[in-house]
Formats: structure tokens, C-alpha cells, sequence
């Protein structure tokens, strides 16, 4: 067996020692933006540092566990924090909760992060819909031997975002009264910020957000038959663009801030996934 596809199961067999619960959508929760998991009706918690071989994220503002339960009547698993390449992982442990959660029973992966603003029409509090990504010196997780249980060698990447999803992101965004920008995210590995010229060739690339996560948890959710959408939080706008320097601190801060709407355009949006689930 393929000792990357031997953890995961592993990580699966640890965490059905403790739960059964079925999960139809997964959610990752990013930087400050973990209090989303407060409006779900908990069944059961499960701290990463529980699941034999599981990675702990270390970063604040990621508080490290898996929250199950419902969003109104959706089932849901919750990551309240996620695990970074820069934190010295392995990528295979960067998206292994990715692939824990298909295993758990996930058919749609809804991605969130934190990210800096490189559209100059973007404002600091923006929320960014993800119409498609790109991957810039963060590794690809399907290097290595392919793990034929999970998808095919060369899997298509022409629609990682789904547009049915994104449809019903983008309706939910007017029913919730949110503004709701959109654009393409790019992932660098961090855990640097950029600098002004790195922000400059970025947007050359035609990128509106950079981060530091997101893309290749969405490359493996591809890989392995997942529907994915996601949202950005614009924290900052990125580095040449403000006078201001980059902080964690600020981040965090800003996505505090925006925390009541995000939390309004995730329920309303999960709620309406019940249209495409199973």
C-alpha cells in the first residue's frame, strides 16, 4: 500500500475510534476566521493532536482541531485550523486532512483563507469568491507515486473551482447582503510576506490575492473527486500597495473584523448546498 494513502487511512481508523458522524461538506477555516465554527450545532470535537499521526497546526489564530455537527440541517466537518507547508510538513501532511475528510464522507471542500489584496480595485475587509488559482513555488501534493484509491496520474485542473458552486457562493452573497468580490488566488509557500517586487510580478501573473495555503489542498480535493469552492478574505492590501509594513497581527485583526459577514455568507451559502448534495 502506498505509505501516503496508508496515513491517511490510518488518520481515518483513529477518528472513527471516536466518531461516526458522516460528514457532506468540509470546510477549512483560515487565519481568524476559525470563530465561524461557534455557529455550528456541535456533535462532537476532536483536537488534531488526538488523531494518530495527524499534523497540529502551530500558527495563531488556528486552533487546531476538527469540529463536527450541522450547519442548519447540512452535515458538516469543520478544520479550525489548517496546516501550512512553511511549518515544516511534509506536503503529503499539508493536504492529508484534505483527504481524511473525502474519506470521512465529504463530497464538497469549501476552502477559506486569508489572504493579501493585489487587485488595486480591492479594499482591506474584501471577501474574494475563488474563480480559479494558481500555484507558485509551493510543491505539487501529487508528486511521487500516484495513489490510484484517490484519482488518476494526470488529473484535469481546467475547472478546480466548481461552477455550480460558485453560483450558488455568489447568490447566497446577494441574499446574505455581502459584498462579494472575485478573482484568481495565488499560493506562494511563505511564511514570508512578499515583498513589493514579488507583488509586482504576482500581479503580472494575473493574480488578485496571494496567500499562503488554499491551492494545493484544492489540487488533491481535484485529485481525489471533491467539488470545491472557496472564499478569501482580504485581509491587507500586499506589500508596495500601502505604506503600511505586514503583520500577523494585522491579519488576524482584519479578519476579526470582518468575521460577522463571513459568518453570514457561510451559513447562508452551506445552507444552499443541500441543492447539489446527494
Amino acid at each position: 500500500m502506498n505509505p501516503v494513502y496508508e496515513k491517511v487511512q490510518k488518520c481515518l481508523k483513529s477518528v472513527r475510534e471516536k466518531t461516526d458522524f458522516v460528514p457532506k461538506v468540509a470546510i477549512v477555516l483560515g487565519s481568524g476566521l476559525g470563530d465561524y465554527a461557534d455557529d455550528i450545532r456541535v456533535e462532537y470535537e476532536l483536537s488534531y493532536g488526538d488523531i494518530e499521526g495527524f499534523p497540529v497546526s502551530t500558527v495563531p489564530g488556528h486552533a487546531g482541531k476538527f469540529i463536527f455537527g450541522y450547519v442548519n440541517e447540512v452535515p458538516v466537518v469543520c478544520m479550525k485550523g489548517r496546516v501550512h507547508y512553511y511549518e515544516g510538513y511534509p506536503i503529503s501532511d499539508v493536504v492529508l486532512p484534505v483527504r481524511l475528510m473525502k474519506l470521512m464522507g465529504a463530497e464538497i471542500l469549501f476552502l477559506t483563507n486569508a489572504s493579501g489584496g493585489v487587485n488595486k480595485n480591492f479594499h482591506a475587509g474584501d471577501f474574494m469568491l475563488i474563480t480559479d488559482q494558481i500555484s507558485c513555488f509551493a510543491p505539487n501534493p501529487l508528486i511521487g507515486a500516484n495513489i490510484e484509491e484517490f484519482g488518476t496520474r494526470f488529473p484535469d485542473m481546467s475547472e478546480v473551482y466548481d461552477k455550480d458552486l460558485a453560483q450558488i457562493i455568489r447568490n447566497s452573497a446577494i441574499e446574505a447582503e455581502v459584498p462579494l468580490q472575485e478573482g484568481v488566488y495565488l499560493q506562494l509557500t511563505g511564511p514570508s510576506f512578499e515583498s513589493p517586487a514579488e507583488i509586482r510580478m504576482i500581479r503580472t501573473l494575473g493574480a488578485d490575492a496571494v496567500g499562503m495555503s488554499t491551492v494545493v489542498e484544492a489540487i488533491a480535493a481535484n485529485h481525489c473527486g471533491m467539488k470545491i469552492c472557496g472564499i478569501s478574505c482580504v485581509c491587507n492590501m500586499a506589500a508596495g500597495m500601502t505604506e503600511n509594513p505586514l503583520t500577523h497581527v494585522e491579519v488576524q485583526e482584519a479578519a476579526d473584523k470582518a468575521a460577522p459577514m463571513f459568518k453570514k455568507l457561510m451559513t447562508t451559502a452551506v445552507t444552499n448546498f443541500k441543492e447539489v448534495l446527494k
